[in-house]
């Protein structure tokens, strides 16, 4: 399934990224409404949606954050907002990654099948802390407890990239680039952000975490044992 819903109010974008995303192979949903994109939603199961910020009739934001409380689905920002500050705000209301307007079409292209790469790179279950932490990559599901817990995309894989490196610390421009690749350009304190977010999700005490360790100046590691 490489369903893409693609959110964009100027109708002459909104043609381009159909056109290159086709090309590629997806199958591409687009509007140029918020309301009508979180309908669509509704209705058709998506593995990315292409959001703009700037909407007629409700803003990008706010579409994502209802997207957000519904799905982990993948939702990649386009915005011209360049600061820290909006950034992060987009990062804590569900965005999974960035990319600035204007931008360049083949750019996106490879973002979005270097994110379907990911999301089908397919490898076994991996259990830890004596089966308390369990994460099923194919499925890209994690289960703390015996509970099932809701990962982004990014999450998810900044998790996995920090059990795969057990033992080795990772800075944040390493997990950057295994998780976003070469060319993101964002800040390390991206990486933050998510950490503080999955450890709300996996940890049972995020002021002294078992499972995802800072190290002080040098990044974060992996403390959990796996089986």
């Amino acid at each position: 399934m490489k369903n893409i819903l693609v959110v964009e109010d100027e109708e002459n974008v909104l043609e381009i990224i159909e056109a290159y995303l086709k090309k590629e192979g997806y199958k591409v949903y687009s509007t140029t409404q918020g309301i009508e994109a979180i309908e669509l939603f509704k209705k058709v199961k998506f593995k990315l949606v292409i959001l703009d910020l700037m909407l007629p009739d409700i803003d990008g934001e706010e579409v994502c954050r209802v997207l957000r409380r519904i799905s982990d689905v993948y939702i990649f920002i386009l915005t011209a907002k360049v600061s820290l500050k909006d950034r992060i705000e987009g990062l804590n209301m569900g965005a999974d990654e960035y990319l600035l307007k204007p931008f360049s079409p083949r750019e996106l292209i490879a973002r979005v099948n270097a994110l379907f790469r990911r999301l089908y790179d397919k490898e076994e279950v991996i259990i830890l802390d004596n089966g308390n932490l369990k994460i099923y990559s194919d499925k890209r599901m994690v289960v703390v407890n015996n509970n099932e817990i809701s990962l982004t995309p990014n999450e998810f894989d900044i998790l996995y990239a920090l059990v795969l490196s057990k033992g080795r610390v990772l800075s944040r421009e390493r997990l950057i680039e295994k998780v976003f690749g070469i060319d993101f350009d964002g800040t390390d304190r991206t990486i933050d952000v998510h950490i503080k977010n999955i450890r709300k999700k996996i940890e049972e005490d995020t002021r002294s975490p078992k499972y995802i360790i800072t190290v002080t100046k040098l990044g974060y590691k992996f403390g959990g044992d796996i089986l």
